[in-house]
């Protein structure tokens, strides 16, 4: 396009493939005019964190356990440490419908996320996090429901159809757990004052850092195509 003659954009986003996993991401892309690697970095960065979509347990129903502000007999963990515990779960789910997971344990016994029992819908991605310590006379009993949706949602929004028996709970749905990103100087030819931007993202599985970024700048490039008030093949 005409009006944009001479002005640098980076023809792709290049991978760094040391210590890449489906955690860890890092890409690079260069050059940029100057201050428009800061500008898309800080827009990356903010929309990594708070618009990827994903799921989180919302509610949960413990047999025996009308509030959360109790204990459980022959449970080390009273149950606000439980819900705090369940969080830190990590989850990929299929489809927008909302799932419910189970558990069932009795006598002693250290507690799991691999102890719950899903569906073929969901995906618990790490089965090592604590959830409660039994003794050998307790039992523990839930359904736990799970939802997807984006970034942190409180718990009064998260009670839409739900019994009164539920505990409803806060949700941070990002998969998106880090993004850092840097600016470095880029060379055009004698030039070395255009901008290089690094790009750090970390993720809980659920989703590649590569794909995280591309749903994201997609998301950003829709929002900003209202602004554009002519046709490009219009312009000269």
């Amino acid at each position: 396009m005409e009006f944009l003659k001479g002005f640098q954009m980076p023809k792709r986003v290049v991978p760094v493939k040391e210590g890449t996993s489906d955690f860890y991401g890092k890409f690079e892309a260069q050059p940029f005019e100057r201050g428009f690697g800061t500008t898309i970095g800080h827009a990356l960065r903010r929309a990594l964190l708070s618009s990827v979509e994903g799921a989180a347990i919302t509610a949960v129903k413990i047999a025996g356990v009308p509030h959360e502000f109790m204990t459980i007999p022959g449970v080390s963990e009273d149950v606000t440490d439980i819900l705090l515990n369940l969080k830190q779960i990590p989850i990929r789910m299929a489809g927008y419908e909302p799932r419910t997971m189970h558990l069932s344990v009795k006598g002693e016994k250290v507690v799991t996320s691999g102890d719950i029992i899903t569906d073929a819908n969901i995906e618990i991605l790490d089965n090592d996090i604590l959830i409660a310590t039994l003794d050998k006379n307790a039992t523990l009993e839930m359904e736990i429901l799970v939802k997807k949706n984006r970034g942190y949602v409180p718990a009064e929004l998260n009670q839409d159809e739900v019994g009164v028996e539920y505990i409803i709970m806060d949700s941070s749905h990002s998969p998106v757990r880090k993004v850092n990103y840097e600016i470095l100087p880029a060379r055009v030819g004698m030039r070395t004052d255009y901008d290089k931007l690094v790009l750090e993202v970390w993720t809980n599985g659920a989703i590649s850092p590569e794909d995280a970024l591309a749903y994201t700048a997609k998301l950003i490039k829709d929002q900003l195509t209202l602004f554009i008030n002519f046709h490009e093949d219009e312009v000269e």
